[in-house]
């Protein structure tokens, strides 16, 4: 069996950011679908990656997965990786496994080791951005009556900066006091911060949210500077989290070593796929870290891809599910995975058992989103 074409399909899906899915044809008829991770205004960025690697999987065996992601990353990016790079790969990596699972009629999962779950657990996200505490335990509330019982919302208003004023400090602990109230004590909260935050804000912030019992800190500090990662980890205590912005197994051996997060975030859609993020998984284990995959993508190829992922590992938590991307992820794909009770079945068809309908991709065609308000730091200060 040999790839014969390479495919891309931008998707505007009503909100947030447009997805990128990638199609793998074969000389045998097989196709496989994979799906990238995409920020506002990279997507286009993330697509031409996408063509360019394309070129190069034309005529190789699918089967040989490990190769051609050595092939890209030593050869194509000569070893020069970054988010648009591995985004990319990551998709072309899903396809690869979709590919393979279906010529042997099986799912990725028991190329991986076999299945260690038949469910997986989910937190909702997608929900949050209520304009005042109340609007927003509101909305929580909303998520678990659907029969989540974890949830994930950022609480900070203002900007992604370093320093905040102690008005915006006390502004997010009064969001996650009111979101505990509303959903009561046996409901998960997570915390998200988006890595905006200097070490003493982090761990301040911390400390006056640790009555409300959250299940995780995410990504209080940038991920690069571990020091301060760390730091954070040892002064507060609730559980650390970070990885969503990290690439590869290299991203991922010093917050190991330094001991700077308790749980493990990588996005299969842009971490380098599925195989890179079992063997992170597998790092892991040894350090007694556990793996909670993020999961901004659509609810169709890239929940499909990280339930494969998750069902495999020993060391699985709870993995990220969009609630705001549920109602499009099921137009373009029919047979999309759907949580229930806040699980996800994990699906018996061969692949990654979810087919994209292509006439549905092309109906939400990419569009771009008008220009965001970003903050001009040089001109006008922190």
């Amino acid at each position: 069996m040999k790839v014969t074409d390479v495919k891309t399909f931008l998707v505007y899906p009503g909100n947030a950011k447009n997805w990128l899915f990638v199609k793998v044809e074969t000389d045998e008829g097989i196709v496989g679908w994979g799906e990238a991770y995409t920020q506002l205004d990279r997507d286009v960025a993330v697509e031409a990656q996408i063509k360019a690697m394309g070129r190069y999987l034309i005529g190789r065996s699918p089967f040989n997965i490990k190769h051609f992601t050595q092939v890209m990353y030593r050869d194509f990016a000569v070893k020069r990786g970054a988010m648009d790079f591995y985004s990319g790969l990551s998709a072309l990596e899903h396809a690869l496994w979709d590919v393979v699972g279906k010529s042997l009629g099986t799912p990725v999962y028991n190329l991986l080791g076999g299945a260690c779950r038949d469910r997986i657990r989910v937190y909702a996200n997608g929900w949050g951005g209520g304009r005042s505490p109340s609007e927003t335990a509101e909305r929580a509330a909303r998520v678990v009556e659907r029969g989540f019982r974890a949830l994930k919302f950022d609480p900070f208003p203002g900007p992604w900066q370093e320093y905040i004023s102690r008005e915006d400090e006390l502004a997010a602990v009064a969001n996650v006091r009111a979101v505990r109230e509303a959903v009561g004590p046996d409901v998960e909260i997570l915390i998200e911060v988006h890595r905006r935050l200097a070490p003493m804000h982090a761990i301040r912030v911390a400390r006056m949210l640790e009555e409300f019992r959250p299940f995780w800190y995410e990504e209080p500090c940038v991920p690069e500077n571990v020091e301060a990662l760390a730091e954070v980890r040892r002064n507060i205590r609730i559980p650390v989290v970070t990885g969503e912005a990290l690439y590869t197994k290299a991203g991922f051996r010093e917050v190991l070593e330094q001991r700077a997060a308790d749980i493990l975030n990588p996005d299969i859609c842009n971490c380098g796929g599925i195989l890179e993020l079992k063997e992170i998984a597998a790092m892991a284990e040894p350090y007694l870290v556990v793996m909670s995959p993020h999961n901004y993508n659509s609810m169709s190829i890239g929940l499909a891809a990280s339930v494969q992922l998750c069902a495999a590992i020993p060391n699985f938590l709870i993995l990220e599910y969009f609630v705001n991307f549920e109602a499009p992820s099921a137009e373009i794909a029919p047979n999309a995975l759907r949580a229930e009770g806040g699980y996800v079945q994990v699906p018996a068809r061969p692949g990654l058992g979810v087919e994209l309908d292509e006439t549905a991709l092309v109906e939400r065609r990419y569009q771009q989103f008008p220009l965001r308000g970003i903050r001009q730091y040089v001109d006008e200060g922190p």
